[in-house]
């Protein structure tokens, strides 16, 4: 049986950075700021974390929850900097009154009859990896607070090998999920950097994005039909390749945050397991001329599996470069045929971008400046909870913009980030931008921030500098999210983005599915 997660930090209760991994990442924002970051603070012990007593209380009917003190405390927040910031506070006071764990869909059910006889809110949750507010439980005025955790409801219940297809439960995690693939030779081809955290009802309910840089970006166009218990009942698709009736009553879904419904299965398209492969990285003299190249190659129709871009500092944050170059990462593979004339031609675009291939080979995404940055890729959430120990604030944001703004784009929201963090922190930090996603007409920017900040006020400076960026992102034309959800933490800036319009129309939705307003509340719209 695998370890329990977390109540702070990411990931499992015994994992986190080895002893070099902490050491290079210390090393290298020591350089960043100069200065030598002392530990003064201490991630909270579960003992020591006091929980209010609870509003309301599970029924015998309902044998499947409980309020002990870790399921409480692990079910409070999420993994986003401000929840580590109220975390090391010691500040569980919103903690959850009852944590579900339904094994089936009745009971999923049932719970949700309970709570709207109790007035408690329900806060669906996967794998709790949000990063963005958004599975931390909520009253909004209700008496109590409920979280419906589906870990229990991780099966990969049929297979349909003919379409190539499979029903699967909302609670299975990423590696589960395979496992349960692999036998039949098959894969989602899903892999967001939460894999081993997150669950298949997450990533749909938030329209979360995988590893795969082209095509199939999110998780949108691998679902077939879905299946959702509401407050007022059952929802479920027909199974289908493709239709034209209509609005999808799967895409109200996708997306939806679990303001309007609990994802319990799903249909999803499948693929076969890849076993051609080319790979490998490639360096620029730029960013912008990076970005060029990257272009070229999306435009050429090659979808290939992995072309991401780091700049030169990024680069150099992960140890992937020295820092006076760009890299990229380019990767090809498939079940069917060799893609090495793919790759071949990838790398012809680049080169007609002025970019120097490293040695390539069916292994080299794992090798050379793309394996170092891959694996500090998996690795990077665990640094966030040993940095902000020594006062470093450290976070991230997506977006998404067309090809001809991106460069004037790219330059507004790090001169807007910049100057949010010396107008926080009185000190000058680095904001970086990689590539995640690339599309014909543009690409997914990810901009990573680093300050250093002061203990007692992170939460503050925190949300000084991201409001900055964020404001910039919108103010230029970009989303406030590409992959990551909105959550609480990106609702004023999603409240721009959207039409108001569909905004009411989203509260009327919401108001036929759920009248009494417990699902989420606060996500998304207010009911």
């Amino acid at each position: 049986m695998s370890a329990r997660l977390k109540h702070f930090g990411w990931g499992r209760e015994g994992e986190g950075l080895s002893a070099d991994e902490e050491a290079f990442v210390l090393a290298r924002a020591q350089a960043r700021f100069g200065a030598t970051l002392a530990q003064g603070a201490t991630a909270p012990r579960l003992e020591e974390i006091a929980l209010p007593e609870p509003r309301v209380s599970a029924p015998a009917s309902l044998p499947f929850c409980s309020s002990d003190h870790y399921d409480r405390a692990a079910h409070t927040f999420g993994k986003s900097y401000p929840d580590l910031v109220r975390a090391l506070a010691r500040d569980y006071a919103g903690a959850p009154d009852v944590v579900a764990y339904p094994r089936d869909e009745a009971e999923v059910a049932a719970v949700l009859d309970w709570a709207g006889g109790a007035d408690a809110t329900v806060t669906p949750f996967g794998g709790g990896s949000s990063v963005c507010g958004g599975v931390e439980p909520k009253r909004n005025g209700h008496k109590g607070a409920v979280t419906v955790d589906l870990r229990n409801l991780g099966k990969v219940k049929e297979v349909d090998k003919i379409s190539r297809a499979a029903l699967i439960e909302g609670g299975t995690y990423g590696p589960a999920l395979e496992a349960q693939l692999r036998p039949h030779g098959l894969t989602l081809r899903h892999f967001p950097q939460s894999f081993e955290y997150s669950t298949l009802g997450g990533w749909i309910a938030t329209r979360g994005g995988g590893h795969f840089a082209t095509l199939y970006t999110h998780i949108d166009d691998l679902v077939e039909s879905l299946r959702t218990v509401t407050p007022k009942g059952l929802i479920e698709s027909r199974r289908l390749p493709g239709s034209g009736a209509g609005p999808s009553p799967d895409r109200m879904m996708i997306g939806s945050e679990g303001i309007l419904g609990i994802i319990t299965q799903a249909w999803m398209r499948l693929q076969q397991r890849p076993t051609f492969r080319a790979g490998g990285a490639v360096r620029f003299a730029d960013f912008f001329t990076a970005a060029r190249a990257v272009r070229a190659v999306s435009q050429a129709g090659l979808y290939p599996s992995n072309c991401r871009i780091l700049d030169p500092a990024e680069a150099y944050n992960t140890g992937a470069a020295d820092g006076s170059v760009a890299i990229m990462v380019l990767a090809f593979e498939s079940a069917d045929h060799d893609v090495t004339p793919w790759m071949r031609r990838a790398l012809e675009c680049c080169t007609d971008h002025g970019g120097t291939p490293e040695a390539g080979g069916a292994e080299a995404h794992r090798e050379g400046a793309a394996g170092v940055w891959r694996n500090a890729f998996i690795r990077m959430p665990y640094a966030m909870e040993r940095l902000i120990l020594r006062a470093v604030i450290n976070d991230t944001f997506e977006t998404a913009i067309t090809w001809e703004r991106f460069e004037q784009f790219h330059d507004a929201i790090k001169r807007a980030t910049g100057n949010a963090i010396h107008a926080a922190t009185g000190r000058k930090g680095e904001v970086t931008c990689r590539f995640t996603h690339v599309y014909p007409d543009g690409p997914a920017p990810y901009f990573t921030f680093h300050a250093l900040g002061e203990p007692g006020a992170l939460g503050g400076q925190w949300h000084a500098i991201k409001s900055a960026a964020l404001d910039a992102v919108i103010e230029n034309g970009g989303t406030v999210t590409h992959h990551h959800a909105v959550g609480r933490d990106h609702r004023p800036w999603y409240d721009r983005q959207r039409p108001p319009l569909f905004a009411a129309a989203l509260r009327a939705a919401k108001k036929t599915l759920d009248p009494q307003g417990l699902l989420n509340p606060g996500v998304l719209i207010d009911p």
